[in-house]
Parts: structure tokens; C-alpha cells; sequence
């Protein structure tokens, strides 16, 4: 099968027994951008608690979080951990907002995809991932979130290699999908789904619908340096009869 039609089987595959993720769980754009950045390094259910805060102190909009002092903020935000980090984030992203775009998000997110993810790479404390689920949930931009999950799952499957970086993995997975936004946006959701509860540190392939793929029914391993990834080892084999020679 060729690669493009496996990085689409993955996704069918996966579609097809897990259905749709509901991504990315925010009433507005400027809310998928908050959990953004307060999903950094920290469980979803932490970002939440922080943007229901936010929510009840009526700061989920450019202009109710921009009102708020430094330090109430962050405490609002205390739940994501690191929050005195990720409140300076988010002043800093109000603050380029205003300076380049007037505060309007309107005119920020109909920015072309390859003017705004530098724009917002150069945001401290967006990083490209932070900076790809806003492009794809907040703009509808074609991008691909290459982060942990996807890269551990596609490496055990073959499509890329292992230790392969953010930037190799996205550059792929742009080039063997097609440009369509809420496929990509799915495909993220059901790989992070997959990651989470099959294709774990220890994978539990017996269970995973993304099983079929696996080159030889097992997962790929990391090889020794300086040679191609191969499955998992073979058992040894069988002790010779008895009374045979040893080698």
C-alpha cells in the first residue's frame, strides 16, 4: 500500500471505532487560544478549570482578559500549573494582538496560514505545537499537530522514523494528506485518543483499531544506532533435543 493510502487508513481506521472526537472543545476562537496555551505541559481537565474561571470573571474575550491586573490572572489560572508563565503568554499575545491587528481576532485569524504561524511563533512561550492547534481549531488553517502521541503512533507504524523531529513529522504529514482542515483536525483528536489509551509507553495493541496497519501485526521499536527501526525481537528459539551437539 502506498504511504499516502496508509496515513489515510490510520485515520479511517481509527474513525471507524472511536467516531468523532468533538475537537476542540471552546464556545470561540479566542477560548480555543486560551486553552492553547493553558494546555501546555498539563492534563485537560486543569486548562478547564482555569477557563471555567475565567469564564465566571467574564475574561474569555481579548478585551475582558486584557482588563484584568497581572496577578489576578494568574491566579485565575492556577489550575494549568505554571500559571504565572502562562499568564505572561497570554499578556503577550494581547498585547501583539493589539499592536499588529487593532485587538481585532477577526482580522488576526483571516491572516494566511504562512504569515501567521510565524506571527505566532514569535509569541514567548508559543511553541509550534501550541501554535499548530491554533492554526487548525482557531483559524481553520491546514496544519498538522506533530506532537508526542503522533509521533510515538506513527513511528511504531512505520511512517516516520524514531526520534524524528516536530518539524520532520508535521512536513510528512503535510505532504501525505490532503490540505483539509477538519480531517487534519480530527485525525489530531483520534491520535491523541489512541495515544492515551492503547498506544501507551507499553502498547496494548490487542485492543487498538489501529492494530490492522502495524507492519507484521507488532508494533516497530527503536533500533540500534545505525540501523533501520525493526518489530519487536522474535523469541528465542527452541532448546536442541536431547543429546544433540551445542554450538
Amino acid at each position: 500500500m502506498e504511504t499516502t493510502g496508509r496515513w489515510i487508513r490510520l485515520y479511517s481506521l481509527a474513525f471507524r471505532v472511536l467516531g468523532p472526537q468533538g475537537w476542540w472543545p471552546a464556545r470561540t476562537p479566542f477560548e480555543v487560544i486560551v486553552g492553547a496555551i493553558l494546555a501546555q505541559h498539563t492534563a485537560w481537565r486543569n486548562a478547564e478549570v482555569s477557563l471555567l474561571r475565567l469564564r465566571a470573571a467574564r475574561a474569555l474575550t481579548p478585551r475582558g482578559m486584557a482588563s484584568l491586573p497581572p496577578a489576578r490572572l494568574a491566579r485565575l489560572i492556577r489550575s494549568a500549573g505554571t500559571y504565572r508563565g502562562k499568564a505572561r503568554t497570554l499578556r503577550a499575545f494581547l498585547a501583539a494582538l493589539r499592536r499588529d491587528f487593532g485587538g481585532s481576532l477577526g482580522r488576526l485569524l483571516r491572516e494566511p496560514a504562512g504569515s501567521l504561524r510565524p506571527w505566532l511563533l514569535a509569541i514567548p512561550g508559543i511553541g509550534p505545537e501550541t501554535a499548530d492547534c491554533i492554526l487548525l481549531y482557531a483559524a481553520g488553517a491546514s496544519t498538522f499537530v506533530a506532537d508526542a502521541y503522533a509521533r510515538r503512533i506513527l513511528a511504531r507504524h512505520g511512517l516516520v522514523p524514531f526520534g524524528a523531529s516536530y518539524a520532520a513529522v508535521r512536513g510528512e504529514a503535510l505532504a501525505q494528506l490532503p490540505p483539509d482542515p477538519p480531517l487534519q483536525a480530527e485525525f489530531h483528536a483520534l491520535l491523541v485518543t489512541v495515544g492515551k489509551r492503547f498506544c501507551r509507553t507499553r502498547p496494548r495493541c490487542d485492543a487498538c483499531p489501529l492494530a490492522p496497519d502495524l507492519p507484521n501485526g507488532v508494533p516497530l521499536a527503536p533500533s540500534v544506532p545505525g540501523r533501520r527501526p525493526s518489530a519487536s525481537p522474535p523469541p528465542p528459539p527452541p532448546p536442541p533435543p536431547p543429546g544433540a551437539p551445542r554450538a
